[in-house]
């Protein structure tokens, strides 16, 4: 699905200008624990978290994540920007929950890259 499809169907923000939204996300993961999202998050999909200090980019870009949205209308610090952009990784803020995001995502087509198995 299109990086620019899932901005529109979170109601996001980009929160990161200049970055190129016209990127094909194959999947999606929601998730708060970051060791989690190590352990069984799968490449090329969206992270969906309410977290927003610099260790989720850092985190996302271990896991090759594509981008990542901040769930209840979060907004991140400048650190966390500064990062992102750095790392090319768009940023998206959103006013839903995870809950009702991610079922707004998997309802539109969005498959969830969350494995059932940790590495």
């Amino acid at each position: 699905m299109n990086l620019t499809k899932i901005i529109k169907l979170a109601n996001g923000l980009l929160l990161t200008p200049n970055m190129d939204t016209n990127i094909e996300i194959n999947g999606g993961y929601g998730a708060d624990l970051m060791s989690d999202v190590l352990a069984f998050s799968q490449p090329d999909s969206i992270l969906l978290t309410g977290l927003t200090n610099p260790q989720v980019v850092r985190t996302a870009q271990m896991a090759e994540f594509r981008a990542i949205i901040f769930v209840r209308g979060k907004q991140p610090q400048a650190e966390t920007l500064l990062i992102a952009a750095q790392e090319g990784i768009p940023l998206i803020s959103s006013p839903f929950g995870m809950f009702e995001l991610s079922g707004r995502l998997h309802k539109a087509g969005l498959p969830s890259f969350e494995s059932n198995e940790s590495n």
